[in-house]
């Protein structure tokens, strides 16, 4: 048998055009430095030299942040290039757009290695911007005044050249596979679900409104012999059930976490709604007992079709059952009926 050819990621990105190379930035610097505030894309007309600017502060642009300038061309990245972006940076910031980013980081998916060798002197670097600038016919430049052009020479031979990096692509694919947005792009390679969570010995706050719905439906069935955690713990029955609708509950909550680490949001929430689809519907039949409902929940939810999803293949039987607990606990489901209800 034979399966389709996939492209790596990097052949993937290579393909991308300049708007969806700054896009894939954006979703790439979080992980970066999880300690932004916030991350903004400022690609396009009068962006002032800024494609993805991370923040590093609630003050943004006026504050410590870090200024990711994309170039997605054909060829590789050269230092002509960087130094124009350099001084529509300077320009920018003499002009009052903004201050002076901590950090300059270059992206493209090829960067020259003279642009590399360069960058890693800082000293070197600066000389050779000033030397450029001097010299240059750039508009950015010309259409400054004296003062203007003063400034801004000023300020590059003051500025610490070691601000200005240039960044692998094949470090922000690892980093970017941290992300939630990988499983978006590419095709997801198998993860490692972390360990299953056990029950804490005492009922959680998080865990009370399905909870409740049990004690209800031992209440119902066994009357008072089964009606509070007390003694439904010391049922012969009841006990031995509550503990594995809690297990399956946190077997579900175990997914759900999951799921928020490793993906998009909506990924769980989508698992909820197939079980729900097909559990209300049976939970609407006519049940003589509330533990009757529970129990043809808990089965058609064993047998549910999932929406194939990067997170549906990590399903256990385990967190179908639980998923019911999690629709009860969201009160999207109830096991017995209301009194006076028909």
């Amino acid at each position: 048998m034979q399966f389709p050819f996939m492209p790596s990621p990097k052949k993937i990105v290579f393909g991308y055009d300049p708007d969806e190379f700054e896009e894939f930035v954006k979703e790439w610097v979080p992980a970066l430095n999880p300690l932004y505030v916030r991350v903004e894309r400022h690609g396009g007309s009068g962006d002032h030299g800024i494609d993805v600017a991370g923040y590093r502060t609630k003050d943004g642009l006026e504050g410590s942040w870090d200024n990711y300038q994309c170039k997605r061309y054909k060829g590789a990245l050269s230092w002509s290039t960087a130094s124009a972006e350099m001084r529509k940076m300077f320009v920018s910031v003499v002009l009052g757009h903004f201050v002076l980013p901590t950090q300059y980081v270059f992206v493209a998916p090829v960067i020259a290695r003279t642009l590399r060798q360069t960058l890693a002197k800082p000293s070197k670097a600066r000389a050779m911007f000033l030397k450029d600038l001097a010299g240059t016919n750039d508009e950015v430049i010309t259409r400054l005044t004296k003062e203007e052009q003063r400034r801004v020479s000023e300020l590059g031979q003051q500025t610490d050249f070691s601000m200005f990096v240039p960044i692998d692509l094949d470090q922000m694919l690892a980093q970017h596979k941290t992300t939630p947005a990988w499983a978006t792009r590419f095709v997801d390679v198998p993860r490692e679900r972390p360990a299953i969570l056990q029950p804490p010995d005492q009922h959680s706050p998080g865990e009370a409104r399905y909870v409740q719905e049990l004690v209800k439906v031992y209440a119902e069935r066994w009357k008072n012999a089964a009606d509070t955690l007390e003694l439904i713990a010391q049922h012969p029955k009841a006990g031995d059930h509550m503990r594995r609708q809690r297990e399956a509950f946190y077997s579900a909550e175990s997914l759900r976490r999951f799921a928020r680490d490793a993906y998009p949001d909506g990924h769980f929430d989508a698992i909820l709604d197939d079980v729900h689809t097909i559990a209300v519907e049976v939970s609407d039949r006519t049940f003589t007992l509330g533990w009757d409902r529970l129990q043809a929940v808990l089965e058609a939810a064993g047998v549910t079709a999932l929406t194939e999803t990067v997170l549906s293949q990590y399903v256990r039987p385990l967190d179908r059952k639980g998923v019911c607990h999690h629709l009860a606990n969201d009160g999207r489901l109830t096991w017995c009926e209301a009194e006076g209800s028909e």
